[in-house]
């Protein structure tokens, strides 16, 4: 029996400011379905997404939701008036006596249901504007970068419902790992054209290089044929004039189609220089305390930065890392221990607050009015470690064009506004990169591109991300900053600190061999938890024996001694799937326990 789809796009077409966005394009989301939706900043995802939603209305086309189906959209900047909490913002749609649902939601994605609209911040809004989507719970949901503003530990909770929930949905985000783990399906949108892969994000760069070399030889087969048929008409054609018109028409139609091809965008141009060198040691700290009332930042604190390290800082929000580095930078006062800064500093900063960017200015005034790229006397150059460029010239090199040099900031994209702080950062010589949160709503090239540049970075950098892909391929060094002022040194990216974390843990032999005797036990749910811990206690054991089960069938499927030799790219993958689930259940069972013992104690 056919399934009938969610959603259903026929012949859309939509035009902005005379160019088009999409022409002519049809999809279907199916039940079930967990689409990737990727394409370059600018490229159209979140315009596609809203007219899914029926927020944008295309130029021709139709939008076809069949009844009884209903389709969610995260809002990026959620009109709150009207309502004074944003619980009262993320509960308005649902029945009398489902506040619980957002108060679940809240728990997971870290934010207060009780915080007055007026005082709450963008990121704020925009975790209960996904917390009222997930509280709603419709058919089919449109998520638009719902990892932006979100720690790892909330990122891991949204990802958990994703994965367990019926609904379809259709996924934008930059975080790699986020995508491969719960997308099955990918549409990709480049240069107004929509194409389908049945595949993951885990498939789609390699998809999207094989797509642009076909093009490559099909521009050069064109090209080539082009050449070959302008040298017959220029030596041949008044010979047989009346015979070849229609070869001449053919030509002219030849090198319409080659014109009507739409380049593909290049990379960003962006250039890392460094100045000349920092002495070897950067930052020296020992024994470091710091706390704001009753909140403990860090709690004797020692860490050492050598010149070239990359130092990764990963934790929950509020937990306190910008105000760390504030401190190692020599910014913030420690109320102990003390911070001595290397010789021949000179830092740069990337601000998560994009504070730098003031959104009436243009971004041709952004540049030129910074005090450090002001050239004086040259109202349109800038200065670009120590060299003089046209301020267009330099906008381009991050893909901007002459139109948008005289636009106001505040009509940029999240992912353009990215590019622009990163043009300022990068126009400076510096030795000592402070990036706080660079990755949000930049693309996957660009992500590409900013990795490669830190890689061959002459300087140190600090590096604050949720992002755990990008902190793998880039960070040295991880501080874990775990609360209660607890921050511990890590060698490498995330990967790395989580297995080293579990190598750290305590042997549980003793109060794991007991965990089936208590699960047995039926009993009301424990007090002193809340009611996510509540439900996700009851909920363990079933994990930890689902991943057991896997884990058993893999070191089954692995005990073959010739598998190998034969299949050393199933061996690797099982390899990768085992090491995977058995830290999945050393977490679970590590929950189960705190949870359990946490329950013990309030009976």
């Amino acid at each position: 029996m056919a399934r009938i789809p969610l959603l259903q796009m026929n012949d859309i077409s939509l035009t902005f400011g005379g160019d088009p966005v999409f022409d002519q394009l049809s999809l279907v989301v199916q039940p079930g379905d967990r689409v990737a939706l990727v394409g370059r900043n600018g490229s159209g995802k979140s315009t596609l997404m809203k007219v899914m939603a029926g927020l944008v209305e295309a130029d021709r086309g139709e939008i076809v939701v069949p009844p009884g189906i209903s389709v969610g959209y995260m809002e990026q900047d959620p009109d709150m008036k009207g309502f004074a909490t944003l619980g009262d913002f993320a509960s308005a749609s649902l029945e009398t006596g489902e506040m619980y649902k957002v108060e679940r939601a809240g728990e997971g994605l870290k934010f207060d249901p009780a915080r007055a609209v007026e005082t709450a911040s963008g990121g704020e809004r925009r975790r209960a504007a996904l917390a009222r989507l997930m509280a709603e719970a419709p058919e089919l949901m449109l998520l638009d970068e719902p990892t932006n503003h979100l720690d790892i530990e909330a990122i891991a909770w949204l990802e958990a419902e994703l994965k367990a929930t019926r609904a379809g949905y259709v996924l934008i985000s930059h975080d790699r790992a986020f995508l491969r783990a719960l997308t099955r399906a990918t549409l990709w949108i480049d240069r107004g054209m929509v194409r389908r892969q049945e595949k993951g994000f885990e498939a789609f760069e390699a998809w999207r290089d094989k797509v642009w070399e076909e093009e490559d030889i099909q521009r050069h087969k064109m090209d080539r044929k082009i050449k070959a048929e302008a040298r017959w008409a220029v030596e041949g054609i008044s010979a047989r004039r009346k015979r070849n018109q229609g070869r001449v028409r053919a030509l002219k139609d030849l090198r319409a189609e080659r014109a009507s091809m739409i380049s593909r965008q290049g990379s960003a141009a962006m250039e890392l220089s460094a100045a000349p060198k920092s002495g070897k040691k950067v930052i020296d700290a020992k024994g470091l305390s710091k706390g704001f009332e009753a909140k403990a930042i860090v709690s004797d604190f020692s860490l050492t930065v050598q010149r070239g390290d990359r130092v990764a800082f990963v934790g929950p929000n509020g937990v306190g890392k910008t105000t760390l580095i504030k401190m190692l930078m020599g910014e913030l006062e420690p109320d102990s221990g003390t911070v001595t800064l290397g010789t021949n500093l000179l830092p740069a900063v990337f601000d998560q607050a994009r504070a730098k960017l003031d959104p009436e200015m243009t971004l041709w005034d952004s540049l030129t009015g910074d005090p450090e790229m002001r050239v004086s006397g040259k109202a349109d150059q800038v200065m670009v470690r120590g060299n003089p460029k046209h301020v267009v010239g330099y906008l381009k090199e991050f893909l901007f064009d002459d139109r948008q040099a005289r636009a106001p900031v505040r009509s940029l994209s999240g992912g353009e506004k990215a590019r622009l702080l990163l043009a300022k950062l990068m126009a400076k010589e510096s030795n000592l990169l402070v990036m706080d949160e660079p990755t949000n709503d930049l693309d996957v090239e660009t992500l590409d591109l900013l990795q490669e540049l830190l890689d061959d970075y002459d300087g140190t950098v600090l590096l604050v991300s949720h992002d755990r892909d990008f902190l793998d391929r880039v960070a040295t060094t991880t501080i874990a900053m775990e609360g209660n002022g607890r921050a511990v040194t890590y060698a490498g990216g995330w990967s790395d600190y989580r297995a080293q974390r579990q190598e750290d843990m305590p042997k549980k032999a003793e109060k794991t061999k007991s965990k089936a005797e208590k699960v047995k036990q039926e009993k009301a749910p424990a007090a002193g938890l809340s009611f996510t811990e509540k439900h996700r206690l009851e909920a363990l054991p079933g994990i930890m024996e689902r991943l057991e089960a896997e884990i058993a069938k893999l070191e089954e499927f692995m005990a073959d001694p010739e598998l190998f030799t034969k299949e050393p790219v199933k061996f690797q993958k099982a390899t990768e799937a085992l090491v995977e689930r058995q830290t999945a259940l050393a977490e679970a069972e590590e929950e189960w326990l705190t949870l359990e013992e946490k329950a013990e104690r309030n009976t």
